[in-house]
């Protein structure tokens, strides 16, 4: 089963990203109901309220919205956020945040509820050789760490 879905506390803030139109790819990523500042050559995360629900071989991946970086030079502070089937279930709820960085001289508003990111959701492969046994425990960064 593939679907978005709003975490809890989010019900009344968060917008389930769509698709624009028929052809679209990706699937438009929302800031909450509050305006972020993204300062000049600074960073800022946007929280999404959005957990993505995905196949065991699936990975969401996400990129910023082409206006927003040809437009005011932002950039996503990892360029492209993986996420993984498993994140669905962390201590985060899932709960997808996004960093911004801004690459212009100018500061850049991000206003409620506008388009900021699209995520793409794909199939991906593990080796014949795989042998991973180990569990998520945690949120972003918890991989590998006891």
């Amino acid at each position: 089963m593939i679907k978005f879905e709003k975490c809890k506390g989010y019900e009344d803030l968060a917008t389930i990203p769509k698709r624009a139109t028929k052809g679209s790819a990706g699937y438009d990523f929302y800031n909450t109901d509050k305006t972020v500042v993204v300062p000049a050559h600074g960073t800022a995360r946007i929280v999404t309220g959005i957990k993505a629900q995905m196949e065991k071989d699936m990975v969401l991946l996400i990129y910023i919205r082409s206006s927003l970086a040809i437009k005011h030079g932002l950039m996503l502070s990892n360029n492209v956020p993986v996420i993984d089937s498993d994140f669905y279930n962390s201590d985060t709820e899932g709960n997808i945040i996004l960093a911004l960085y801004n690459t212009s001289n100018n500061d850049v508003f991000i206003e409620p509820h506008e388009r900021i990111a699209q995520g793409i959701f794909t199939k991906y492969y593990t080796t014949e050789d795989d042998n991973t046994t180990e569990e998520r425990t945690g949120g972003v960064g918890s991989t590998g760490k006891k």
